[in-house]
């Protein structure tokens, strides 16, 4: 047993706690490469868009795989914003205010948004319309993903950005030498306390991040069947 478990007997229950939450985190990001990566798909395949699938590496650090995700989901962003432009551009002011207010049908929007996109992309396909409608009148856009973005930043920036993702092959040692760095072993209960917080906030922003391509992707196969 190491000196700092005797010194502190709660250590080793903080250790077992810091390598599991090490591990959710890891999961949850897995988890918003996948959604990040079907959403891009749905915009490739119907809007036009060329946005890059992108991939978890195993040899970067937490903050480099932030990184990825961050640009990912940025180039969404404005990949939307270019189809709320185009809509503005092609459409007359009144139609355009059809596609944002609430009162209208939705099937209406879905229309003047489809006849959009096929003279944009010359043939659409026929979820393009449902899609931009979806996409530009949900806050998927405007709230959620950059809310994750904010906090994806924030764990970038913390003491967990600069960990290995592949860490958890290391053993218990390595991992904490890791986590920890140069802070004395009576700061664990500092550490998996910032884990909690970080995480606890990336988790809640991921799953309305995920739950919200779900309704899209949803859409597209139940419009596709």
């Amino acid at each position: 047993m190491a000196l700092s478990d005797l010194l502190y007997p709660d250590n080793p229950k903080r250790r077992q706690e810091l390598i599991h939450l090490h591990q959710e985190l890891l999961d949850c990001m897995s988890t918003n490469f996948r959604a990040t990566n079907e959403l891009a798909g749905v915009l490739n395949e119907h809007l036009g868009c060329t946005i890059t699938h992108i991939q978890m590496r195993e040899s970067s650090t937490v903050k480099e795989n932030c990184d990825i995700i961050i640009q990912a989901m940025s180039e969404i962003q404005h990949q939307v914003q270019k189809i709320d432009s185009d809509m503005k551009e092609k459409l007359e002011p009144v139609l355009y205010q059809k596609l944002y207010d609430i009162k209208e049908p939705e099937l209406e929007k879905i229309a003047i948004a489809h006849k959009v996109f096929s003279i944009i992309l010359g043939e659409a396909t026929s979820t393009a319309g449902m899609v931009a409608i979806k996409l530009l009148g949900s806050n998927l856009i405007t709230l959620t993903v950059s809310k994750l973005i904010s906090l994806l930043a924030q764990i970038g920036a913390s003491v967990l950005g600069g960990i290995s993702i592949a860490i958890l092959g290391l053993g218990i040692e390595m991992i904490l030498h890791a986590i920890l760095g140069a802070m004395e072993r009576n700061q664990l209960l500092a550490a998996v306390r910032s884990y909690e917080k970080h995480l606890s906030e990336f988790k809640a922003a991921s799953e309305k991040y995920q739950r919200a391509i779900r309704e899209v992707t949803t859409l597209v196969r139940q419009q596709v069947q």
